[in-house]
């Protein structure tokens, strides 16, 4: 009885601890994270292409940080930061007034350390990570 209540809670910790890795998949594709800006803000087609080539290049310059860093996460969020910064602008650059309200609305969101996405542009894109 012991065994199996013992395996029961390897089972539930590590079925727990794999869940928690996983990340959005959603926000790993600049695309996908893009679309899911266009529902939120209701942007228009043009917007949406022109956020997703932010969002690739943003995570492009984020898997050169990460290669040169070697994964170091203290030199990465420093490095990352003025990255952070230039992705969030170039963002406001194509939205409306009301729509940078609202963007502005999810990246203080998401500063609490749960991140949709919005305005972290730098997930990498390398799919074997």
């Amino acid at each position: 009885m012991k065994r199996v209540l013992l395996i029961c809670c390897l089972l539930t910790a590590f079925a727990t601890a794999g869940y928690s890795q996983t990340s959005n998949p959603a926000t790993a594709d600049p695309a996908a994270k893009a679309r899911l800006l266009q529902k939120d803000l209701k942007l228009t087609d043009y917007q949406t292409g022109y956020i997703t080539a932010v969002y690739q290049e943003s995570a492009e310059k984020f898997d050169k940080i990460k290669k040169e860093e070697n994964g170091n996460t203290n030199k990465m969020i420093v490095a990352v930061r003025p990255l952070r910064t230039a992705t969030i602008k170039k963002i406001e650059s194509i939205l409306t007034a009301a729509e940078v309200t609202q963007f502005d609305k999810l990246v203080q969101e998401n500063k609490g350390g749960t991140s949709n996405g919005w305005s972290d542009g730098w997930t990498s894109t390398d799919e074997s990570k």
